[in-house]
């Protein structure tokens, strides 16, 4: 399955996915209901986030990879002014090989609408400690604190961090 057809894939099953719980909560028969008009997501907002050319994240990237994937990420949400509610469900839809595999993988015993259904918060806490766990983090506080700068050199230094 190419990344395109994925992504059309995740698009859609999010738009179904809404307009089914629009259709649930607008039910005369469900007491939770909401008494105002639902907003529905349309597949056009997630056309308008994959766009503005968001990072892929596969997973081999590293601690830096990931970060500089949850910056870029964050600033495709800000200039589309994402919905909270769509934030993890459109990013996922940017995950690729490795990332891609844990995430399907993370969501298929409880299902992808449930999975859909987590916080960006949480989905960034997930991503984070699988793929910057905490043992990488004191590795690289370890490395970063014994850095000794040879000569005047500072170029390498500065590459490194």
């Amino acid at each position: 399955m190419t990344q395109v057809a994925i992504q059309k894939l995740v698009a859609d099953n999010v738009t179904t996915a809404l307009e089914a719980q629009a259709a649930t909560m607008a039910s005369a028969s469900n007491p939770n209901r909401n008494t105002r008009p639902t907003h529905v997501a349309k597949t056009g907002k997630y056309k308008e986030f994959i766009s503005c050319q968001p990072f892929d994240f596969n997973g081999t990237e590293g601690a830096v990879g990931l970060i500089r994937w949850f910056e870029r990420t964050k600033l495709v949400f800000s200039q589309n002014k994402c919905a909270e509610e769509n934030k993890a469900t459109f990013a996922t839809g940017t995950l690729t090989d490795d990332a891609l595999s844990w995430w399907n993988a993370y969501a298929q015993p409880i299902g992808i609408d449930q999975a859909n259904q987590i916080t960006w918060t949480e989905l960034k806490a997930l991503l984070t400690n699988k793929y910057y766990p905490r043992t990488e983090v004191r590795k690289m506080e370890d490395e970063f604190y014994n850095l000794t700068v040879k000569g005047n050199d500072l170029k390498p230094y500065v590459r490194r961090f």
